[in-house]
């Protein structure tokens, strides 16, 4: 319990009080600060703030906080909660409120028929040591399997099962007797090292497949997020997102003679001579394609163009024809060692017409390829890729969706928490919200959004803002056009259908957003239950994944920290004639060091997104004008905690990547696919720098000699990058981003130029705003350094590229300085303050109720005894030194 209390009134009525009313003073007896903020009158009839919707609110250091909202609108409701939240976080100390969503994400894969695990190999771990660890969870059978007691569905198998697909079971040997269990739909099968195991129907074909999920996942956090930059999309699976289409065949024969020729290949001389000198041939020979002993990724990845192959054997790469790479691919992805040479004999196509199909057929069944859209060309069509035979959307469970807690741990007072993430600190974020105000941006695509589609067919518990309401004869009509309506769900069909029996006058659909002027709004909302609390099953076997995979005792949590930031970015193109400036300057991924990152996160800009009433600066970390208090405690308390856990600031495009090329959300979708699958290592910027796969972006000097400082806009990812990463979910890596949108300067360069001068200078006006209103006095010297130099150019003679500058934004300078000293300090005495309150509370309740039921007494006394105690801990001196590594609290300094 945090101590502190909130409450948000809405009253709509009062946008028709008067600023006379209200007590605002005559513009002849205003301050020049009232004159200029418009807080005074000239006529009396004038309404406050011109009769719009506003906000009056009351706080209090004990941590009372009181708003006004004369609006009903669900969405500044909702900011406000957020905003309280905030408060109550600065002034507790180490924990924040943050403007994010989050997931966590296991990497998954198609696993074909057949698949025997081999459990040993990951964490050396048998089905006896699970039995031994958890037994009070699990029912143990007596053929060597568990049953989990909570839910049934989650099996526990031994570390040597066998799992077949045209046999319907998972089976192990015990000795010399074979024990073997049903393989059913809806079960998850748990070997001893996690890794799970499903069988599930494909989505575009009669066919079933084994889904295998990995054990350990990683929890993708996206703080400081702009409206419009997929807070939400981060949790959402790309299972709705996918496209399905058959293995195109141009010419049976003679597409097979390529793919006869790639396979036969000598893959030795690939490499450029220093490339050539890291390989081991004298040990190892090249494998060929079909070799066991190369892995599908190897393949994609050998016949990806690289700067480290030859001129000439890149030549022959593109001399490819494009749908040569899928058949590759395929044949690979189905090919079984036992047929050694004879591969051809199981790959066919139909004859129609007396002349040869195009579509793959493996042993008489059509193959059905998975295509994933990645943008859109500049006439709107799809840009589909296709994606690994034996690719499969990361299972995720949402853990963040727009309001978040957080806090951080110092590694020392953690357990379970394993090698391959390393740190000193880390942060545990919490969603604060039960439901999720959701806009769902592609359900106006009838059959897209299926979850949005499935949430708002719900009867008797819709909260639904901007949607049409539709009569009976208008609902009838849509019907009536049968093709457009089949594309819906069939929980959409059925709501629609439902009108000819229904009482209701009205009804609402997904695709028919609310018309404003006579155009389908484009910030359609609706309150989604949270999907870890309607299936809290998803959440249960993450947590045991973890658990099993980590060895974690059953007394102990399963530890859940992010490990990886990915903010989100709403970027626009420059639309001239309404005077709308370019902020699509970024390629799909950057990384940005903390000097650079903070000066975004400081800005917080944003393109025009749905949910805003225009581009601009949001305010620090997202909800500028609904600060209680001065935004510096909270960049303070980011900026501390970034510092702590040493998480790298990537952030990801939304919207637009350059001014021609438009991607909306499909960048936020698709980027924890590619992070779930990196290893700790692949994801460290200083590596990806060190390989080439991260490039820094460089300044530009215009003609007149100044210089635009495109260098903070930090590093972006290159072609390598995109082709030894993105194979891992693409069969064509290379195409899914070409130069002119890892480089969007190639598309236009002037509006590149006055992109990046647009973001200068709204870094330049948003420092300046905190030097001029004395908030730059509240920031830690970090920031405070920082906030002069967007003002200024310069600190004490300092840009951000000097090393004293920079120094700064370490941890060493941090848990060195007086600053972070005193506020740990702080937050010791706010602890004491707030169990001190505690302690007083009970004892003087307990004191003044004589006639208290002795159970109901003998509670509070066992209240007071544990806050003594707890007050007992914090006074301590001993107590300051456990503080260090947390966030520790700010000296607040209320906003005027």
């Amino acid at each position: 319990w945090t101590g502190h209390t909130g409450c948000v009134i809405l009253a709509p009525h009062l946008t028709l009080l008067t600023k006379q009313e209200l007590g605002l003073p005559h513009i002849s007896q205003a301050t020049p600060r009232e004159q200029r903020d418009r807080m005074c009158w000239e006529q009396p009839n004038e309404l406050y703030n011109d009769g719009d919707a506003f906000k009056v609110t009351c706080r209090n250091e004990a941590g009372v906080i009181v708003t006004i909202i004369a609006d009903n609108y669900f969405g500044y409701c909702k900011k406000e909660v957020k905003t309280q939240i905030s408060y109550a976080t600065n002034l507790l100390g180490n924990a924040e409120e943050e403007h994010s969503g989050g997931a966590l994400v296991f990497p998954s894969w198609s696993l074909g028929d057949e698949f025997q695990f081999n459990s040993r190999r990951y964490n050396n771990r048998s089905f006896a040591d699970v039995v031994r660890d958890y037994e009070p969870w699990i029912d143990v059978q007596p053929e060597g399997y568990g049953i989990d007691r909570q839910f049934p569905d989650l099996l526990y198998i031994p570390e040597n099962a066998l799992a077949n697909l045209r046999e319907q079971h998972v089976s192990w040997n015990s000795g010399e007797t074979t024990h073997s269990i049903p393989l059913a739909p809806g079960k998850v099968y748990m070997a001893p090292s996690g890794y799970r195991l499903r069988m599930e129907k494909h989505p575009s074909a009669p066919s079933w497949r084994l889904i295998g999920t990995g054990g350990e996942g990683i929890f993708c956090h996206k703080p400081c997020t702009v409206s419009g930059g997929g807070k939400s999309e981060i949790s959402k699976s790309l299972v709705d997102y996918m496209q399905y289409g058959s293995i195109f065949v141009a010419d049976f024969e003679e597409d097979m003679q390529i793919v006869r020729e790639i396979f036969a290949r000598d893959y030795s001389n690939r490499w450029t001579e220093a490339a050539a000198a890291d390989q081991h041939y004298g040990e190892f020979s090249s494998r060929s394609v079909l070799s066991p002993r190369r892995s599908l990724g190897s393949v994609i990845k050998l016949l990806s163009p690289s700067s480290e192959y030859t001129d000439e054997y890149n030549a022959w790469l593109n001399a490819l024809p494009d749908h040569i790479y899928a058949l590759v691919f395929a044949i690979k992805r189905f090919y079984h060692s036992e047929w050694g040479d004879d591969w051809e004999s199981h790959f066919s196509v139909d004859q129609v017409n007396g002349h040869s199909g195009h579509e793959l057929k493996l042993d008489n069944r059509t193959l059905v390829g998975t295509y994933l859209r990645v943008g859109y060309t500049d006439r709107q069509q799809w840009r589909l890729f296709k994606v690994r035979q034996d690719f499969i959307a990361a299972f995720k469970v949402q853990t963040e969706d727009d309001i978040t807690a957080s806090t951080v741990v110092p590694a020392t007072a953690l357990s379970g928490m394993p090698d391959y993430f390393p740190g000193d600190a880390y942060k545990f974020a919490q969603n604060c919200e039960y439901r999720l105000f959701q806009r769902p941006d592609e359900a106006i695509n009838r059959g897209f959004d299926r979850q949005a589609e499935a949430d708002l067919a719900r009867r008797d518990v819709n909260f639904i803002s901007n949607y049409e309401p539709l009569n009976r004869e208008q609902v009838e009509e849509m019907r009536a056009k049968v093709i457009d309506f089949d594309a819906f769900t069939d929980p959409i069909k059925r709501l629609l259908r439902s009108v000819e029996k229904g009482e209701s006058g009205y009804i609402v659909c997904s695709a028919n957003p609310r018309r404003v002027g006579g155009v389908p709004t484009k910030n359609p909302r609706y309150l989604q239950d949270r999907p870890d609390m309607v299936d809290p099953f998803a959440r249960y076997v993450a947590e045991m994944g973890v658990r099993l995979f980590r060895g974690i005792p059953i007394d102990q949590g399963v530890p859940l920290p992010v490990n990886a930031i990915l903010s989100g970015r709403r970027n626009n193109p420059p639309v001239p004639e309404k005077g709308i400036r370019s902020l699509a300057v970024y390629n799909p991924i950057h990384y940005q060091e903390l000097p650079e990152l903070f000066m975004d996160y400081i800005c917080s800009l944003t393109g025009k997104s749905p949910s805003t009433t225009g581009a601009g600066s949001e305010g620090a970390l997202t909800k500028g004008p609904f600060n209680a208090l001065r935004p510096t405690a909270d960049l303070n308390a980011a900026l501390v905690s970034m510092i702590l856990t040493g998480l790298d600031g990537f952030s990801t495009a939304a919207g637009h990547v350059g001014p021609k090329v438009q991607f909306d959300h499909d960048i936020s979708l698709l980027v924890p696919e590619i992070w779930c699958r990196l290893s700790t290592r692949e994801r460290n910027p200083a590596w990806m720098i060190q390989e080439r796969l991260l490039e820094p972006v460089q300044d530009i000097e215009l003609d007149d000699g100044r210089i635009v400082p495109a260098r903070r806009l930090g590093y972006r990812i290159t072609s390598r990058f995109v082709n030894r990463y993105f194979g891992r979910v693409f069969d064509n890596p290379g195409s899914v981003f070409d130069e002119a949108i890892l480089r969007p300067e190639t598309q236009d360069l002037d509006a590149f130029v006055d992109g990046v001068q647009y973001i200068m200078e709204a870094y330049e006006r948003v420092g300046r705003q905190y030097l001029e209103d004395g908030s730059v006095d509240d920031a830690c010297p970090p920031l405070k350094a920082l906030l002069h130099i967007m003002a200024h150019g310069d600190y004490e003679g300092k840009d951000e590229r000097d090393p004293e500058i920079r120094q700064m934004f370490t941890r060493e300078a941090l848990l060195a300085s007086d600053w972070y000293q005193q506020r740990l300090r702080t937050k010791q005495q706010r602890d004491i303050a707030l169990w001190s309150r505690h302690v007083a509370a009970v004892d003087n309740y307990l004191a003044s109720q004589q006639s208290l039921d002795p159970v109901f007494r003998n509670a509070l006394t066992e209240r007071l005894q544990t806050a003594q105690r707890q007050l007992e801990l914090v006074s301590r001196p001993e107590y300051l030194q456990e503080l260090i590594g947390t966030t520790g609290a700010d000296a607040i300094k209320t906003a005027n």
